[in-house]
């Protein structure tokens, strides 16, 4: 027997874009750990910063590490902190300069997550439920961070300079196996006579094939130089640096209030049902 849904509570919704553009989705592989900087680290005074390119649209967040002994190989970090330092200057990413004590060497101090702006199929909205009433803002950009990890690829050409070898990306796999017998050698190939020579004629003809191949090297081509401009104008961008603010700080919770709206205004419907169905797309 089929019962009709019974009408429990009737919602009001305050719908406001007075936020915009500053609302934002961020997205971190963190599962269900909290964004905040380690007992060990918040101890010795670190903190979560934060720095944002606004015409390339990057953010970047960087999360003090975990120093404590048993997680953290001192020693590594230096080598690493080397490399990120280089990779930063090669790349026109360096951080403002940091007072060191002399003879200290750079150390692998924070993860960076580096975000990657993901396109919105529709309209993304925030939505917060409170005394009755629910309040939606649009959301204007999502970003998705992940750690940056560039400063390894550094590293290794290091390495390989330091070990002697060439600085190319080839490599002869893994050593063989002494258990394993040897493979056995390739035969010679032994030159057979040359035959007598013969007259041979080519004639090459521009196909509607050839000519399509063409075009589709030319416009990946165009395609790469495009990719290339984009990534040195980013690079060339300065970074904008922003404050951190965890979720329980009064900025937070100043901001958490701004959501809320105090308007209690009713506005009244001027399109019709039929418009309304005409407008949405895929109907």
């Amino acid at each position: 027997m089929d019962v009709e849904d019974r009408l429990v509570s009737v919602i009001p919704v305050h719908y406001s874009n007075a936020l915009q553009p500053n609302i934002h989705l961020h997205q971190f592989p963190l599962l269900t750990r909290p964004l905040e900087v380690p007992p060990s680290a918040a101890a010795s005074g670190k903190r979560i910063c934060a720095r944002r390119k606004s015409d390339a649209k990057r953010l970047e967040v960087h999360i003090p590490v975990d120093t404590r002994p048993e997680v953290w190989n001192s020693d590594r970090s230096k080598e690493l902190g080397a490399a990120r330092v280089e990779d930063d200057k090669e790349k026109n990413q360096e951080l403002p300069k940091v007072k060191q004590r002399e003879g200290d060497e750079a150390r692998l101090s924070e993860v960076r997550l580096r975000s990657e702006q993901v396109p919105q199929m529709g309209v993304y909205v925030l939505g917060i439920l409170r005394n009755g009433r629910l309040h939606l803002h649009p959301i204007d950009e999502t970003h998705q961070f992940r750690p940056t990890l560039t400063y390894m690829d550094m590293h290794l050409r290091k390495s390989r300079r330091t070990r002697g070898g060439d600085d190319s990306d080839s490599d002869d796999g893994p050593p063989p196996d002494p258990d394993e017998p040897a493979p056995a050698p390739a035969p010679k190939k032994e030159k057979k006579p040359a035959g007598e020579a013969k007259e041979v004629q080519v004639a090459v003809r521009k196909t509607g094939e050839t000519m399509q191949g063409l075009q589709l090297q030319g416009g990946l081509t165009q395609i790469r130089r495009e990719m290339l401009t984009l990534m040195h104008a980013e690079e060339d961008e300065q970074w904008d640096d922003y404050e951190y603010c965890g979720g329980e700080t009064a900025e937070a919770n100043q901001a958490f209030e701004s959501v809320f709206s105090t308007s209690y205004e009713e506005l009244d419907c001027t399109t019709d049902i039929t418009s309304l169905l005409k407008s949405v797309p895929g109907l």
